[in-house]
């Protein structure tokens, strides 16, 4: 099984270029469009970090904070135009890993991937380092 981010979006020409900055800093990663696939993708993948598009997917409380207690060793990060979600503020302050505003800043998304390779890795030893390309 091969390590991965899932991107969840509808949003094509978006997630293309994330997935390419992805890529240039050796994060393989998948998309979605749908809430729906997304079990099918962790079964599939070893993914440790699910990114959700809150401006082209609906998600409530509920439906994060199950998919947290279903799959803890994955780390769900958020992205939206908006900078507030009322209706999310339960999964945010406790679910979510991170918020990224969009336009998505590369090198905050860079910075929270590493936090988590730091945190999932942490027990490994001789964990291998990923090189940073901050070309954009």
């Amino acid at each position: 099984m091969e390590k991965a981010i899932i991107l969840i979006s509808t949003q094509k020409d978006e997630i293309n270029r994330i997935i390419g900055f992805l890529d240039k800093n050796n994060y393989p990663s998948l998309s979605i469009g749908a809430m729906g696939g997304l079990d099918a993708c962790l079964l599939q993948t070893a993914a440790d970090c699910v990114i959700i598009d809150l401006d082209s997917i609906r998600i409530d409380n509920r439906t994060i904070r199950e998919l947290t207690l279903q799959y803890p060793h994955v780390y769900f990060l958020c992205m939206s135009s908006d900078r507030f979600h009322p209706k999310l503020k339960d999964a945010i302050c406790y679910h979510i890993y991170a918020c990224l505003t969009k336009p998505v800043d590369y090198d905050e998304l860079l910075y929270w991937l590493k936090c988590i390779d730091n945190e999932s890795d942490s027990n490994l030893p001789g964990k291998n380092e990923r090189p940073i390309n901050t070309d954009h």
